[in-house]
């Protein structure tokens, strides 16, 4: 469910933060990262915890102390996975969400995508909807404008 994150999170910060130099690209990779536990399951799953999410936000503000284009960055990262959570509705399996606060042991856990019945897919063919909208409001259709963007991570989504 790649673009059902990645579109979601891309909404959600435009129309809440509305920040023109907002760096899309670390959010991306924060709110797909996830999946990967979705996916497998077990140990994996630790990554939709609110603990990760939480010490990512923690690590990212600390290392970039005094260095705020670093900071600008790389900040999407922990609010992808923030939002990756809310979109993916994480709380809804309090062993993984709650992680390790409620039990250190993960290995049993089911990988989420298996026990959501036909959802993922309907989120997932929305998410290709919301994602082609928001190639074509960027103008993001040549190659040029998609290395462009590659650079600097920004969209407009007017």
């Amino acid at each position: 469910m790649l673009f059902w994150y990645a579109a979601t999170a891309v909404l959600v910060i435009h129309y809440v933060f509305s920040d023109p130099h907002f760096d899309y690209r670390m959010l991306i990779v924060g709110s797909t990262v996830p999946v990967i536990g979705d996916i497998t399951g077990g140990w994996l799953s630790a990554l939709n915890s609110i603990t990760i999410a939480v010490a990512s936000l923690i690590g990212t503000m600390a290392i970039t102390i005094g260095r705020r284009l670093s900071r600008r960055f790389l900040l999407g990262l922990p609010i992808g996975f923030l939002l990756h959570s809310v979109f993916g509705a994480s709380w809804a399996t309090n062993d993984v969400f709650w992680w390790p606060f409620g039990g250190v042991d993960l290995s049993g856990s089911e990988a989420a995508i298996t026990t959501r019945g036909i959802t993922p897919l309907v989120l997932e063919i929305a998410g290709v909807g919301l994602t082609v909208w928001i190639i074509k409001r960027n103008q993001l259709q040549s190659w040029q404008q998609l290395r462009s963007w590659s650079r600097d991570g920004k969209l407009t989504l007017q």
